[in-house]
């Protein structure tokens, strides 16, 4: 049996090993969080924090927001051939005090979605290339009930 070969397809902004997080940044100064994660000063306009420093967040939040798309974003997304819907969220996580928008995990649509629902960080591939390497993605899945935040 060949192992598939997996890899991020965005580069530091979530970790690929359980349980997974996503990875922002927050200023040291003021505490404000901000993802995805980037370095340079606090985009607080009432902070002179001088940088940001990356951390890890909430794996878990409450669907703020959410819809469903039902056509292919342009490039550089790459969508699945043929094409399918898929549902997005925003997400709060209370803790951090911020709202993250992203791809809900596949087989959940916007009818199995609600205000409140809890959510939390999954991995999902996004898309095969060519080289058979597995490129992938975080997505926000419902809670398993039971496990630990």
């Amino acid at each position: 049996m060949t192992t598939t070969e997996r890899v991020p397809a965005i580069e530091g902004w979530f970790t690929t090993s359980e349980p997974y997080t996503l990875i922002g940044a927050r200023c040291g100064e003021c505490g404000t969080y901000v993802f995805p994660p980037r370095s340079g000063a606090c985009p607080n306009p009432h902070c002179e924090g001088a940088e940001l420093e990356p951390t890890h967040l909430s794996r878990r939040g409450r669907v703020w927001s959410y819809t469903e798309n039902h056509y292919a974003p342009p490039p550089p997304y790459i969508a699945a051939e043929p094409f399918e819907p898929y549902a997005l969220a925003a997400v709060e996580l209370e803790a951090e005090g911020i709202v993250i928008l992203g791809q809900v995990a596949k087989g959940v649509m916007a009818a199995d979605l609600s205000i409140g629902m809890e959510v939390e960080v999954d991995l999902q591939v996004l898309y095969r290339d060519d080289e058979g390497v597995d490129h992938w993605v975080w997505t926000w899945a419902p809670a398993a009930p039971g496990k630990d935040a």
